[in-house]
């Protein structure tokens, strides 16, 4: 382990988060001067029980005694509205900055890379914007402020005591070194297990996530018992983590209790024998020194108790900072804003890889004029999904330029650019909403007046109004209320509504009933009428019409043209693919 992750505290990482304070300075200002006046008050209490006791109980000012009670009551109507208020305003200010965090957490993931979550855990980021912002929101809410209220009151008391007695006071402080070491060991091993039980919450997130999600395949697979058993195991772990914790505090608590008991004990002893034998000591400071060791001492227990917290939330903190950390947005430096293109497409050249020193596309060169469409074929692996990535810039490409009309990619700026081309994917994925907003993506730019006769234009419409609740129908998690070829009518919709001047179709008539492929194919062909449009071919038909085909194979593009002319190329790899496959689906 790191010095760094050795660290009881990290400064550094605590004065990054303190950042997030500034538009909250005020509150935060109102905190710091409420923990002042608590501890205030609650040193105030046992010195005026001290001079009830020693004015009006054994003194001879015995009508004083009502306003002291006077005075404690008061004390304790104040302490309980600043308590109400500092606690309200403690969790509201972690609650305002776990906001901002968040926020601008969910922002930076919205940019990243497609191969950041090709290498990341769903589950994991999960907890980072959810559980991890909940521990960050506790460093303010029961942490930090709650730490600098007990210090303070410790520090008020000490000084009170030392001024009323010093004697006294030196037998509560003998005590304290040995308490302050078993909290500063405490602390050192409460940061680990807390690191541990992190790891562990996410190593279970993630588990549970990407089992719930592919619950089908496990029951199809019978995969049940095994996958518990996993589970078992992954929640074992997390157990044990969590019994470090309950060992360690299981320790710490008694040392603490028993620590506070024999102070109390030491006081009494050597107070009450100042009292009997010497007089030096009076009845209402021996009071009130019994009634400042719990100050002292719950204190350092409760900050303890809140460090805990206080190293949870830095621990969550840590983790959250990294993911913001992270660059793996792409670089978004182009300054042309394309508001329509014509369509013209040009690989040059264009060298990519998903591994280092692995690459899929091995200087692919093409175009495409405006307003065709262009059909890719070739086997799974060849690199046809990959050219639909890097024409949007999912990727950034090893070497080599792409361009739009006469325009390098990189010039246009991301949100145009995408803007501009419409996908329609093989594996739609649907939003739990409404069939409207998952086709408009709640753009206020689209009205339900237009989808509707953008349905009518490709003829869906009257799929979608045979559904309960026609376009509010609300399609549940992933779309699951509708069938493959159901959701991919949506999704050729979804894109038709943005009128795109580029369309890229990705296996979109793959696995679908013979209904449905008919209004994809009446779909397909209303959408691509006019615009430029690059097919992931695997259907015959659109194959076919394709004004050029381009054959692919491990990477490299082995062939270009119609598909007569690649019918008669002799021994041509369209011509045996053709044969193989598209004949024998043609007969069927």
């Amino acid at each position: 382990m790191s010095k760094k992750q050795e660290k009881i505290f990290d400064v550094t990482l605590f004065k990054r988060l303190f950042q997030y304070i500034k538009p909250y300075k005020f509150i935060f200002l109102g905190l710091v001067i409420l923990v002042v006046l608590l501890a205030v008050l609650s040193a105030a209490t046992p010195r005026i029980t001290q001079f009830a006791i020693d004015d009006s109980i054994t003194g001879e000012k015995s009508k004083d005694f009502l306003f002291y009670i006077t005075i404690m009551f008061a004390i304790l109507i104040l302490q309980t509205i600043f308590q109400l208020t500092f606690i309200y305003f403690a969790a509201w200010l972690g609650q305002s900055l776990v906001v901002d965090v968040r926020v601008k957490l969910f922002d930076h993931l919205l940019r990243f890379k497609m191969k950041y979550y090709d290498n990341s855990s769903v589950g994991v980021l999960i907890t980072r914007a959810v559980t991890d912002m909940e521990r960050i929101a506790d460093i303010f809410g029961q942490g930090l402020f709650m730490i600098f209220r007990d210090l303070l009151t410790m520090s008020v008391v000490f000084g009170i005591m030392v001024y009323t007695n010093w004697r006294l006071g030196l037998i509560v402080f003998m005590m304290l070194p040995l308490l302050l070491y078993a909290t500063r060991v405490f602390q050192k091993y409460m940061k680990k297990a807390f690191e541990e039980v992190r790891t562990e919450v996410s190593n279970l997130n993630s588990f549970v996530q990407e089992r719930l999600t592919g619950m089908k395949i496990l029951q199809i697979f019978t995969r049940e018992d095994v996958e518990y058993e996993n589970f078992k195991k992954i929640n074992a772990r997390h157990k044990k983590g969590w019994l470090k914790t309950v060992w360690y505090n299981s320790i710490f608590f008694p040392i603490a209790d028993l620590s506070s008991s024999i102070t109390i004990g030491l006081v009494a002893w050597y107070g009450g024998l100042n009292v009997v034998l010497e007089g030096n000591v009076s009845k209402g400071v021996l009071v009130a020194f019994i009634m400042y060791i719990p100050m002292m001492f719950r204190p350092l227990r409760q900050i303890a108790d809140k460090f805990n917290t206080l190293q949870m939330g830095m621990v969550a903190a840590n983790r959250v900072f990294k993911v913001i950390d992270t660059t793996s947005q792409i670089d978004d430096h182009g300054t042309y804003v394309a508001e329509h293109f014509k369509g013209d497409i040009k690989f040059d050249s264009v060298f990519f890889n998903y591994v280092e020193n692995e690459d899929v596309l091995k200087g692919i060169s093409f175009e495409v004029k405006a307003g065709e469409t262009v059909a890719i074929v070739g086997a799974t692996g060849a690199g046809k999904s990959t050219i639909i990535n890097l024409l949007n810039r999912f990727y950034e490409i090893k070497d080599g330029s792409i361009y739009v009309d006469d325009t390098d990619i990189r010039e246009v700026t991301l949100a145009s650019l995408r803007t501009q081309i419409a996908v329609v994917l093989q594996d739609v994925f649907l939003f739990a909403d409404t069939i409207l907003s998952n086709i408009t993506l709640n753009n206020p730019d689209i009205s339900e007046e237009q989808v509707h006769q953008a349905a009518k234009d490709i003829g869906i419409h009257d799929f979608i109004m045979s559904l309960p609740n026609g376009y509010h129908y609300n399609v549940k998690e992933r779309g699951v209320m509708l069938s493959s070829g159901q959701r991919q009518l949506i999704s050729f919709l979804r894109a038709y509504v943005t009128n795109p001047s580029i369309l890229v179709l990705d296996e979109a008539t793959s696995s679908v009933d013979s209904y449905s492929e008919q209004l994809i194919q009446n779909a397909t062909d209303e959408i691509t009428k006019g615009r430029t449009s690059i097919v992931i071919a695997h259907r015959l038909a659109t194959v076919k019409k394709a004004d050029k085909i381009i054959v692919m194979e491990s990477g490299n593009i082995v062939e270009q043209g119609t598909h007569k002319e690649l019918l008669k190329k002799e021994n041509g790899y369209y011509k045996n693919l053709y044969e193989v496959q598209f004949l024998q689906e043609e007969v069927i």
